[in-house]
């Protein structure tokens, strides 16, 4: 499989707009490719709180219109980051969107874990309840964003749901870039699965973003890694070993907590 990270920069002084077109452009741009991603709220940016209610969207909304186009035009299955969804009740939610090659939304995934403590996310958006996963021709994806990536749980449930190829979308802070790498490389290792990190470049609301997208294959290993800017991260990689590496290395067999009773 071949896959393209889009780690775009988040300017302040770019209209969400135009950053909608711009996104989609680069999405374009990423034709040949299986699979295309984006980072957690890039069209806002993951800090810029103040502007949550103000930029909130339906899920079928400009966000959804534009990436479903992009997705059908480039003929790629396309992870499109995530955005700030206002459902039916005006609750916010940090929701992630997954399109097939042909435009048809795929997958809706909302943030679990809710970054900030008493402020900022944690505080003005819903919580999401349901783990996801997603059948691709040739890998099963789980959906992650951000802070997700510290509970290591979600993973595991992920992969109990079949997931072989955990996409994690982030808006990472710089200050935390140790704990980034350090994270993502954990949850490849432990869940014997490719980790696709992708975070945003540039500053939201004068939070420098970590960047330094990386990709880990199931041993840990790096594939590929991004600079601080903006730039495409591409790497291909074999799904096949996923299940190679859970044979030759069953430590998943051996697992004693957390799996379901076996039936009476």
């Amino acid at each position: 499989m071949r896959a393209s990270l889009i780690q775009i920069a988040v300017d302040p002084d770019e209209s969400v707009e135009a950053r909608r077109e711009r996104a989609a452009s680069l999405v374009l741009a990423q034709r040949g490719a299986d699979l295309v991603v984006l980072p957690e709220l890039w069209p806002v940016g993951a800090f810029a709180y103040t502007v949550f209610e103000q930029e909130a969207e339906p899920l079928q909304g400009p966000t959804h219109e534009v990436m479903a186009k992009a997705a059908a035009e480039a003929g790629v299955w396309l992870h499109a980051g995530s955005f700030v969804e206002r459902a039916p009740d005006g609750t916010l939610y940090n929701t992630t969107l997954v399109f097939a090659p042909d435009g048809e939304r795929s997958a809706v995934y909302r943030k679990i874990h809710r970054f900030g403590f008493d402020k900022g996310e944690a505080v003005m958006m819903g919580a999401g309840e349901e783990l996801v996963t997603v059948a691709l021709p040739h890998t099963t994806l789980g959906l992650a964003t951000c802070y997700d990536l510290r509970f290591p749980e979600q993973f595991r449930g992920l992969v109990d749901a079949g997931a072989e190829t955990l996409v994690v979308a982030a808006g990472w802070p710089e200050r935390r870039r140790a704990h980034w790498t350090l994270l993502a490389q954990a949850r490849a290792v432990e869940n014997q699965a490719y980790v696709l990190a992708l975070s945003t470049a540039g500053s939201h609301a004068d939070v420098p973003q970590a960047g330094h997208s990386i990709v880990f294959d199931p041993w840990g290993e790096v594939l590929a890694q991004a600079g601080a800017d903006e730039e495409v991260l591409t790497v291909e990689f074999d799904p096949a070993k996923v299940g190679v590496t859970r044979e030759e290395f069953p430590a998943l067999k051996d697992r004693r907590l957390g799996l379901a009773p076996p039936p009476r």
